[in-house]
């Protein structure tokens, strides 16, 4: 099995400057129209049959190789409005529009630029060694994973009925755990995820004169403190559940109380039931606060995201992973409790009715991590994706992708 997996060393020059140019050139959902030319580029430089804009800014790429199963391969390319702060010379200076019409610094904060080009290289190893598997391929790079838009959107515009459809969807993200390794989930391992902007009415006036208004930053500022009591309170503490308050937005200036303030939640959750008593739980407190401060008007609530909880296949897993393993050694391949991140990759799999198979795979220094564990200081020293300062070192990061990739495909494909 030499010559196929020696294939990295030739491609690997040429992939290490695609993940760089990436890297420099983030783009935000539904925005990715640069990065999804590239990958057209070059799945038809491979000699698949390439289709673009599917579901906006997706591109898909089919490799037929005769009868057999047909596998999905997943890489997400869309970037985050984070400003870059790795000091990296392929670092990010691009910038952005939010969907709010902000002007906002844009990063691969997330790694979907490692994703894209391990799925790149995956193709090329399975393009060079026909000989060895019978099926289809349907490599599917998705746009606006992180707004939870973009499965749906693939979806919706015919994703199943217009490719052939999958026997199995199979996935990977880079984590800051060491690189070189796998982590794997079975059953429920990402959570689901709900973002509400909440929008609370005040009555505007003179700082001053502060009996003549109805203070819209007090009442967030009361709602942010009360809404940290859902989970320590509410829910049970054998069940899982997250509530955050990533953005709060209110006012021009120190002496103008403003007519409305807005605050951003983000909910994760494992289970349904669960899942409706967050909701329901915010909902309910941040009515009453907007009671309790004499608002005139009923709170607004906008959904901005909505993630499933992603399953892992048992059985499908149990297969996925006995090859990996096999490939890749049963140390470097461990299991791992469930996360609190959330991903639409899973829709794929249950709009076709087939397993979804999803590891992780790592992107820290390994000497850096063992050093920040032995001294307890992993939250400090290992930075997380969604940082400012999160990249993946290049290597074993991305031969490690390549290969888990292309072994999992094998593993399925006739």
């Amino acid at each position: 099995m030499g010559d196929m997996w020696g294939r990295i060393d030739d491609i690997h020059e040429d992939l290490v400057a695609l993940y760089q140019d990436l890297h420099a050139h983030p783009e935000l959902s539904f925005a990715e129209h640069r990065t999804a030319a590239e990958v057209a580029r070059r799945l038809d430089a491979l000699g698949l049959e390439v289709t673009s804009g599917v579901g906006g800014t997706g591109v898909v790429g089919v490799l037929r190789n005769g009868a057999g199963p047909t596998v999905l391969l997943r890489a997400d390319f869309d970037a985050l409005p984070v400003a870059e702060r790795t000091g990296l010379p392929y670092a990010s200076t691009a910038r952005g529009t939010s969907p709010d019409g902000d002007d906002v610094p844009v990063m691969h904060a997330c790694g979907h630029d490692m994703h894209v080009t391990c799925l790149l290289g995956a193709l090329d190893l399975l393009t060079g060694s026909r000989e060895r598997w019978s099926g289809t391929v349907v490599a599917v790079f998705q746009p606006a994973e992180e707004i939870g838009a973009g499965a749906r959107a693939m979806l919706d515009d015919g994703l199943l009925e217009r490719f052939p459809k999958p026997d199995v969807c199979l996935g990977q993200h880079v984590f800051p755990f060491p690189a070189g390794a796998v982590a794997w989930v079975s059953g429920p391992s990402m959570s689901a995820a709900d973002g509400i902007k909440i929008t609370l009415y005040g009555r505007g006036g003179h700082g001053s004169q502060p009996q003549s208004s109805v203070d819209p930053v007090v009442m967030a500022a009361a709602t942010v403190l009360r809404l940290q009591t859902v989970v320590s309170r509410e829910v049970a503490p054998l069940d899982t559940a997250v509530v955050t308050v990533g953005s709060v937005k209110a006012g021009t200036k120190d002496n103008i109380i403003p007519d409305q303030a807005e605050i951003r939640v983000n909910i994760r959750s494992f289970t349904e039931p669960v899942r409706t008593q967050v909701i329901e739980a915010v909902h309910r407190i941040v009515r009453a606060e907007a009671v309790a401060s004499g608002a005139d008007r009923e709170p607004d609530f906008e959904p901005l995201v909505d993630f499933p909880v992603l399953v892992n296949d048992p059985a499908a897993t149990d297969r996925t992973v006995a090859a990996l393993r096999a490939r890749l050694g049963d140390e470097q391949v461990r299991e791992t409790p469930p996360l609190m991140g959330s991903e639409d990759v899973g829709l794929f799999g249950t709009a076709a009715d087939v397993p979804t198979v999803y590891w992780m795979f790592g992107g820290a220094d390994p000497e850096v991590y063992a050093k920040a564990k032995a001294a307890g200081t992993l939250n400090r020293d290992v930075q997380s994706n969604h940082s400012p300062f999160f990249a993946p070192v290049i290597e074993p990061t991305l031969t490690t992708g390549i290969t888990a990739m292309t072994t999992a495909a094998l593993e399925w494909l006739g």
